[in-house]
């Protein structure tokens, strides 16, 4: 989604282990070294362990990727198997045949697997065995795994064998009956988490690995990665792409402190302060023993000149349609801050500040669609589903608004904290139309974004009998459906006989028409596909908000 606004080929931080993402850290790169001269040289074991998310998986596959011509891998990646189902694992990935009764024999499969090394090392080339998740292997496995370390010959070892694991591995190797196993490992590497200047070079690593040509994230915001992550890779990399997919949603190229914060906080589920917040923290409770003093001094000793009260501004809470609601009419305090501001959006949210509720702008919303929103029948969306409409609720930016191509409702936040839903029915190249009160305004789209944080909820017509997402496989009138719009989306005739396979060819017509409209290209018509489709070929008469369109209408 935000690989163009950024100049990106790809997404950076996808986390998956892709190798040419590989970011050494010292460690890192200690850890490869010793596996790859193990391969070469050495025999036994190496026990290679890190916390969940540190970057075992992609050493590996970075290992593989360097592997020498003459050594063949096995590789189990899930080992909680009996010790027979581990050697049998073992013999189909070094392609090695097993008769059918012998496939439950531990002794069989021991013999097969001994021939088997004597001949590959009779013919120059080395054999592997990687087990990855090694903690979850069992004792009696384990056991297995050394005696395959007996395969040898007068003069060096058939089997080079590496484990990973996580740091449960350690603690399991460390046990009694496990000790033999232990003293045959020559290599014992752990991955800690990076430091603060290796997440910086990671972080810059990946971007330069995507494309980027200049730096997306500030100092600032590379610190608070690494203070929110902890040094985890896996970590880094989620909240990273949150971060930019919120930089996307504000049509912002940089991105910043406060970006990662709240991209961490929705990673994790809950508010993420600013570092500087514990600093205050003993402020604040000096602050309200002040005020308790105070309270107690008024009680006791003044009853005549009491201190005049604080109010709090409204709290904002958010119904169950997904949209969040707007606080309560403001009192005078509230609405005497909002009049300071001198911008004309601020002064139009304050003289409307009771149109700007929840209820008022589905009932705005839902009448520009024909239909009908009564606060008492419930859900907004539900409501919306009785009447042949379904709501889409996310974050996103202008250009996908513009894309997109509906009347929304913007939940806007102004500078006291309040938030507002106003809908929007018109969308220029500078400026905005929105809907307040009995008026339609047209305000700056820079002034809109100062406010609007990316949350939008947008009502759309399925041009399907069941509102649901289209994809290789699929088959049926739906298909046909989707062909004949794609054929009429580019002035072409229907075809005489529809085809109702979502087959391979249809795939790439649903990707040339995401490119061609700037979204998502995955192939499959999802509900943002079926939106801009049914507006290009205007099947269901749907209102629109893009003014060059319906000039061309």
């Amino acid at each position: 989604m935000y690989t163009s606004f950024f100049g990106l080929q790809e997404k950076p931080f996808a986390i998956t282990p892709d190798p040419r993402y590989l970011y050494l850290s010292e460690r890192h790169a200690e850890a490869l070294a010793h596996l790859l001269y193990g391969i070469n040289e050495a025999g036994g074991f190496i026990q290679l362990t890190g916390e969940v998310g540190t970057g075992k998986t992609t050493v590996i596959r970075s290992l593989l990727e360097q592997l020498p011509g003459h050594a063949d891998v096995a590789l189990i990646l899930n080992p909680k198997v009996t010790p027979a189902e581990f050697l049998l694992t073992i013999c189909e990935e070094l392609h090695v045949p097993v008769p059918e009764q012998g496939q439950g024999s531990t002794k069989v499969l021991m013999d097969l697997l001994g021939r088997h090394l004597l001949e590959t090392h009779a013919r120059g080339r080395r054999v592997v065995l990687i087990v990855d998740e090694a903690q979850n292997l069992g004792t009696q496995t384990l056991e297995q795994v050394r005696l395959l370390t007996n395969l040898e010959t007068a003069t060096t070892k058939l089997l080079q064998i590496i484990l990973i694991g996580q740091p449960e591995l350690r603690e399991l190797l460390e046990r009694a009956e496990l000790r033999q196993l232990a003293q045959r490992i020559t290599g014992r590497y752990h991955l800690n988490p990076l430091s603060p200047e290796e997440t910086a070079g990671y972080v810059k690593h990946r971007m330069r690995v995507a494309g980027a040509t200049a730096e997306v994230y500030t100092p600032s915001a590379l610190r608070e990665i690494h203070r929110l992550s902890g040094g985890i890779p896996r970590v880094i990399n989620v909240i990273c792409d949150r971060a930019l997919l919120g930089a996307f949603t504000q049509e912002d190229h940089r991105v910043g402190a406060a970006l990662v914060r709240q991209a961490a906080s929705e990673v994790y589920g809950r508010p993420v302060p600013a570092p500087w917040l514990k600093w205050t923290t003993a402020g604040a409770v000096a602050a309200a023993l002040a005020l308790l003093a105070l309270g107690a001094w008024t009680f006791f000793g003044h009853h005549d000149d009491p201190p005049a009260a604080a109010t709090a501004p409204p709290v904002a809470t958010a119904p169950a349609d997904g949209v969040p609601a707007a606080a309560p009419a403001a009192g005078s305090t509230v609405a005497q801050a909002g009049a300071s501001n001198d911008t004309p959006l601020a002064e139009l949210l304050v003289r409307h500040a009771n149109d700007t509720t929840t209820e008022v702008a589905l009932g705005k919303l839902f009448a520009l669609w024909g239909a009908t929103y009564e606060p008492s029948r419930g859900r907004g969306c539900d409501q919306a589903g009785q009447q042949g409409l379904e709501c889409l609720f996310q974050k996103g930016s202008w250009a996908q608004l513009r894309t997109l191509d509906r009347p929304a409702i913007l939940t806007l936040t102004d500078d006291v904290g309040r938030t507002h839903q106003v809908v929007l029915t018109s969308l220029g190249d500078e400026t905005a139309g929105i809907d307040l009160g009995a008026e339609q305004h047209q305000v700056p789209i820079a002034a809109l974004s100062r406010y609007w944080f990316g949350d939008f909820l947008l009502l759309w017509r399925p041009p399907l009998a069941v509102a649901k997402a289209l994809g290789p496989g699929a088959r049926g009138a739906d298909v046909r459906w989707l062909r004949e719009s794609l054929r009429a989306a580019q002035g072409l005739p229907s075809a005489p006989a529809g085809n109702d396979v979502y087959d391979d060819d249809l795939v790439r017509q649903v990707q040339e028409f995401q490119r061609q409209n700037r979204l998502a290209v995955d192939g499959i018509a999802g509900v943002q596909t079926q939106i801009v489709l049914d507006t290009v070929i205007d099947s269901t008469g749907s209102p629109t908000i893009v003014a060059s369109r319906k000039a061309e209408g």
